[in-house]
C-alpha cells in the first residue's frame, strides 16, 4: 500500500532536508523494484544506470526546488524519454572524476515544464551515469 507523501513547498532548512529525504526514499524504493537499476533512453539508444552517485547529487541539487523534486519522482519517463542537448567535459572535482564526459539531456514533463538530466560518461567502461536532475524553472 502506498503511502501519500506531502512534498513542501516552501526553501527553508527544514523544508529542504524533507524533500531531500523523499527523493532518498524514492530512489530506495524504485532500486527494489529495478533489481538492474537501468532504463533503455530512446534517443540514446543505451541503458542510462542508477548508481550512488545517482542518489547523491540528485538528493543535493533536486531538494532545494519543489519542481525538481517533483522531476525526481517521474525518474523512468525522464530515463526513457530524456532527449540529447549536448556533451561538456567533466568537472575537475571529486563527484565528477569518475567520468570523461558529461550528457546534457531535457525531457518535457507534464505539469512540471523542462527537466534537466545530466549523465556520466564512465572512463573506463563508457557506461552511462544518471549523475543528476533539476527542473528548469522559467
Amino acid at each position: 500500500m502506498k503511502t501519500e507523501v506531502i512534498i513542501p513547498q516552501g526553501n527553508t532548512a527544514e523544508e529542504v532536508a524533507t524533500r531531500r529525504n523523499i527523493i532518498a526514499n524514492f530512489y530506495r524504493e524504485w532500486k527494489l523494484h529495478n533489481p538492474l537499476q537501468r532504463r533503455f533512453n530512446l534517443d540514446l539508444r543505451e541503458y542510462i544506470n542508477i548508481r550512488f552517485v545517482s542518489i547523491t547529487e540528485t538528493c543535493a541539487h533536486s531538494s532545494r526546488s519543489y519542481l525538481s523534486t517533483l522531476a525526481v519522482l517521474q525518474l523512468d519517463a525522464i530515463l526513457i524519454g530524456a532527449q540529447k542537448v549536448t556533451t561538456v567535459p567533466a568537472k575537475a572535482n571529486a563527484n565528477q572524476k569518475q567520468f570523461e564526459k558529461m550528457i546534457v539531456m531535457t525531457y518535457d514533463c507534464p505539469g512540471i515544464g523542462t527537466v534537466k538530466m545530466t549523465v556520466g560518461v564512465r572512463r573506463r567502461n563508457h557506461e552511462k551515469i544518471q549523475y543528476c536532475i533539476t527542473a528548469l524553472e522559467t
